[in-house]
């Protein structure tokens, strides 16, 4: 498939989604959005690729947000229905994916761009990345899962004050946050990203799925989380993949492993 406003290069097991919009600062729109659910769709069903890194065009922006023009004439049900579709398609879909995605935070990462980042499964940024929820300076708010998915990162009383001044932050304060995981230079972010994500490929590609899952549930309402992990750690004991580890461990040499 040809895609518009998004790259995909496949290498080694890895793939790196570059949202390819850089006149726009990579903006979130309606075209992109809809591209990106394809792209992920297309590589969680690629056996061969066992993790994923998001990332931005350019050296100034990873996403600068949304596109406003789209939705500045909106109702109020126009605009419940693009905070809907926008989190089923992407955001939640991102979230909930099998295989783990890493967000390399090549820049601005603002508005929908944190809002990505965070849906993500971990987040490694560059020196000059800046990130923020800037949404109530438009009368908004973030809509794309930000006013939950910021406290359960940074905690409840930093992620209100970081919303409601719509302060950005640098990538300094983002670790310091816990926000993101590492901070490299930007000149190092893909490379960063690229053995961080090899390291994850070498490991079971069933046993990851399944602690994506696992580690989910505790944000979700009504799941137990510790009982989905004990449902999870009974399922790894009928995989290819367990045969395969334990075994390797045993005659002491490196696993195999087939995502089986």
């Amino acid at each position: 498939m040809t895609f518009e406003n998004i790259l995909i290069e496949k290498n080694n097991q890895i793939a790196i989604i570059s949202i390819n919009r850089p006149t726009k600062l990579n903006a979130l729109n309606k075209p992109t959005i809809e591209e990106l659910h394809q792209g992920f769709e297309q590589l969680e069903a690629d056996k061969e690729i066992r993790a994923i890194i998001i990332t931005g065009s350019g050296e100034k922006a990873f996403v600068a947000g949304a596109d406003i023009k789209e939705f500045s004439s909106f109702n109020q049900s126009e605009g419940a229905h693009l905070a809907a579709k926008g989190q089923e398609l992407l955001f939640d879909y991102v979230q909930n994916l099998s295989k783990p995605v890493i967000a390399a935070i090549n820049g601005f990462a603002l508005g929908g761009g944190l809002e990505l980042a965070m849906a993500s499964h971990f987040r490694i940024a560059s020196a000059n990345a800046k990130m923020g929820l800037p949404e109530v300076t438009l009368g908004l708010i973030p809509g794309y899962g930000g006013t939950q998915r910021l406290p359960q990162l940074i905690g409840k009383g930093r992620a209100m004050e970081l919303i409601m001044t719509a302060d950005m932050i640098n990538a300094e304060q983002a670790l310091s946050f816990g926000l993101v995981n590492h901070v490299v230079e930007q000149s190092e972010l893909l490379d960063f990203a690229k053995k961080t994500a090899e390291k994850i490929a070498k490991n079971s590609p069933t046993a990851i799925s399944k602690a994506i899952k696992a580690i989910n549930a505790n944000f979700k309402d009504g799941i137990n989380g510790f009982h989905e992990e004990i449902k999870n750690f009974g399922e790894c004991f009928e995989t290819e993949d367990f045969v395969e580890g334990t075994t390797a461990f045993l005659e002491k040499r490196k696993p195999d492993f087939k995502g089986e």
